[in-house]
């Protein structure tokens, strides 16, 4: 019988009711889910403090003493019980609000008691509110013989033996496991100390059931892990802080190295599967772009970009790279480049954006690019309806179309190639992979795969999320660029900011103000965008002033962002629909209001919109005087940098992987139970190193030292972890 496979309603102290609430809010049904739900911190419980030692400022202290009296204050609403609390060297008092039932009809006066909770003051007198108590063992009753007994200050730990140790109630167990609950199981008693005393009773059961190895030997002694038993006990209920240590690495090791053998897996079998398109011509076309309407000499960056891609494009396997590069460094210029490797060897491209003001910049981009050369560039979205749709149907499937740009309206069914060659998918995070593969479809032979974002990813969670792909990055700018200074200002700086904005606007430049709302509302104190046009509209007159937001008709949202583009406009106020997609040299300054609303992810996005010309360019980040300490640490990040990777290391450390733009996506941050990719990065590394090696050395599956690791994967694989997202 597979224990851990034991639905939890049997655990004992469970139940059918627990057993709903437990799925319900944390995903927990079978005794495997319990194990693996890892506490989120520890408490130290192993020393008994004197009272006399306690004051109102203290984090979570233990007492052990006896209840002299019992006290009910108060009617209605207001009534608490109070129970009177001494050790012989002083008394606290022990509060409750609710649950006063509950303690008249178990806790005795005279009987010995560990008491644990957070010690406070109310009218002079040191008290705690809903304590945990447990019943001092006979270890300590001895001690106990009066109420004025002076009790010897301990470490419990030290003096007990290991069957002692198993006997003692949770209080005693040192380092004593937290775990996260929800509110509604706090209302129904389940709490944190609840959750303790199911995986005490857990652990109970799993003495007669040894939990199977899930690591090979070999990998467990390299890496000098501890055994799962161990881990995964130390895990609950360390020994020591140090056996919480190794517990902790082990587990993290494991969950990051399978996560890496089913990417690395599913890469080597795709590479068995599929065979790429060998484009083994640089050709005409290439060669007049690149010599004759080249608009600016390349970085080394893309050089180096275009030479990765040109050799996976020729190597007879099918490409899937990832290419990272900041706002403005040139993505779309290396994807116009490769497209024309692949119109040279007879195949055509297909740029897919996630939105259609994006799709139309990339067209209008492509098309000044190339000039009058003999490619045809045209564009498929949703508008794009009637004859005009037909004859972009028909051109795909003749091939006199060599380049199409769309939406996701590329993907239909209807829509039909000649022989695609070439798939660049832009801001990739906003398409499913379902989509994605609709794509690859559309050609007997995969095409293929480019896959760009302006939104930088860290290095680990790149590993993770984008494991299966290649990945280039373009760390430079184009030459002649000047790096955007980013300023922080308050409210009360208006006049200053006002002023920066008249010289810009004085010396024929253009300005973006940005706002987290559209109109105002009761429940946040936020600078709305309606309120802001007519603002700015009284205060420069003489200028045009544009709004663009994302409940307007997309007509009416593209015509008031081409009369910016056209310079008709001198400030456009928006909301966050211009952080992608708007391409206007000419804008200077950047305004974000209430700036502490928005991600570092999103701020470096917007940030991206201005800084595009020759001109000096600035970002203004306006926020309120009172701010909190993660807020001011990430509105510094933005002044201190303009390196997107850097400010998406700084990202991942203040908010973490499920908060990240594109992770959320995929759901593979909420899969993590105990690693951290902005920590744990020296693991991850490790562990993919690790995992590497075992696809190398047993490529067929077939090392039977190995049979342990691939009966694990299988088992990954079939349970709710959404593995798909992140392969």
């Amino acid at each position: 019988m597979n224990i851990l496979a034991q639905d939890i309603k049997y655990l004992q102290g469970v139940g059918p009711q627990r057993a709903t609430l437990l799925a319900n809010e944390l995903g927990i049904t079978t005794v495997g889910d319990l194990l693996s739900y890892y506490p989120y911190k520890y408490i130290d419980r192993s020393r008994i403090y004197r009272i006399s030692e306690i004051d109102g400022n203290m984090p979570y202290v233990q007492v052990c003493g006896q209840i002299f009296s019992f006290e009910s204050v108060g009617e209605g609403r207001s009534k608490r019980l109070i129970a009177h609390f001494a050790d012989g060297t002083g008394s606290i008092d022990l509060v409750w609000f609710q649950g006063i039932k509950y303690a008249l009809k178990n806790y005795d006066c005279r009987k010995s008691y560990i008491v644990f909770g957070k010690p406070s003051v109310f009218n002079g007198k040191i008290q705690i509110a809903h304590p945990e108590i447990e019943i001092a063992p006979d270890q300590l009753k001895s001690q106990a013989r009066t109420t004025g007994n002076l009790f010897e200050e301990q470490q419990i730990n030290s003096n007990l033996n290991d069957s002692e140790l198993d006997t003692l109630p949770t209080a005693f167990k040192g380092l004593c496991p937290s775990y996260n609950t929800s509110e509604k199981m706090k209302k129904s008693g389940l709490t944190s100390s609840s959750m303790a005393k199911l995986t005490a009773n857990m652990f109970k059961l799993l003495k007669q059931h040894p939990l199977p190895e899930t690591l090979p030997p070999y990998i467990i002694a390299q890496h000098h892990l501890m055994s799962f038993n161990e881990a995964v006990r130390n895990i609950h209920y360390p020994s020591s802080p140090e056996a919480l240590r190794h517990a902790q690495l082990r587990l993290k090791f494991e969950e990051l190295f399978y996560i890496q053998l089913n990417i690395l897996r599913y890469v080597k079998d795709r590479q068995l599967r599929y065979r790429g398109i060998v484009f083994s011509t640089i050709g005409k076309n290439f060669n007049d772009f690149f010599y004759n309407h080249l608009p600016f000499e390349l970085t080394n960056a893309q050089k180096r970009v275009i030479k990765e891609i040109r050799t996976d494009m020729k190597s007879g396997r099918q490409m899937n790279r990832l290419l990272q590069g900041d706002v403005g460094s040139g993505k779309t210029l290396v994807a116009l480049m490769v497209a024309l490797i692949a119109i040279d060897n007879g195949h055509q491209a297909c740029i897919m954006a996630p939105t259609e003001i994006l799709a139309e910049q990339h067209l209008n981009t492509l098309r000044q690019f190339l000039g009058n050369l003999p490619i045809r560039v045209e564009l498929l979205t949703g508008t794009v309806k009637g004859k005009k749709r037909t004859a972009v149907l028909e051109g795909l499937v003749t091939g006199d179309i060599h380049i199409l740009v769309g939406t996701h309206a590329v993907i239909e069914d209807n829509v039909l190639f000649n022989k695609l060659g070439l798939v660049v998918i832009d801001e990739q995070h906003r398409f499913g992979v379902a989509q994605r593969a609709k794509l690859w479809m559309k050609n007997s032979v995969p095409p293929h795969v480019l896959v760009m974002t302006a939104t930088p990813i860290p290095r680990t969670l790149a590993m993770t999320l984008y494991g299966d792909l290649d990945v280039s990055i373009i760390d430079e700018l184009p030459p002649g660029r000047k790096p955007i200074r980013t300023v922080h200002m308050f409210d009360a700086h208006r006049p200053r900011i006002y002023e920066l904005m008249n010289l810009e606007l004085s010396l024929g430049r253009q300005i973006y103000i940005v706002f987290p709302l559209i109109k105002e509302t009761e429940k946040m104190d936020m600078k709305d965008l309606e309120a802001g046009f007519e603002e700015i509209s009284k205060a420069f007159p003489n200028y045009k002033v544009g709004k663009v937001h994302g409940k307007m008709k997309p007509a009416d949202k593209d015509a008031e962002m081409q009369r910016f583009a056209n310079h008709e406009t001198h400030i456009l106020v928006s909301t966050t629909v211009i952080e992608v997609g708007v391409n206007v040299p000419n804008a200077s300054v950047m305004i974000i209001e209430n700036a502490e609303r928005f991600g570092l992810s999103q701020l470096h996005q917007l940030r991206g919109r201005v800084g595009r010309g020759a001109d000096q360019s600035y970002c203004v980040l306006v926020t309120k005087y009172e701010i909190g300490e993660t807020t001011r640490k990430r509105v510094q990040v933005m002044v201190d940098t303009t390196d997107g990777f850097e400010i998406a290391e700084q990202d991942l450390k203040l908010r973490g992987p499920g908060d990240l733009e594109g992770t959320q996506q995929s759901g593979m941050a909420f899969d993590l139970k105990i690693a951290n990719l902005a920590r744990d990065g020296q693991i991850l590394t490790i562990a993919r190193d690790a995992a590497q090696s075992v696809i190398s050395s047993d490529p067929e599956e077939s090392n039977p030292q190995n049979d342990v690791l691939w009966r694990r994967l299988r088992e990954l694989r079939k349970s709710n972890i959404n593995w798909g997202a992140i392969s």
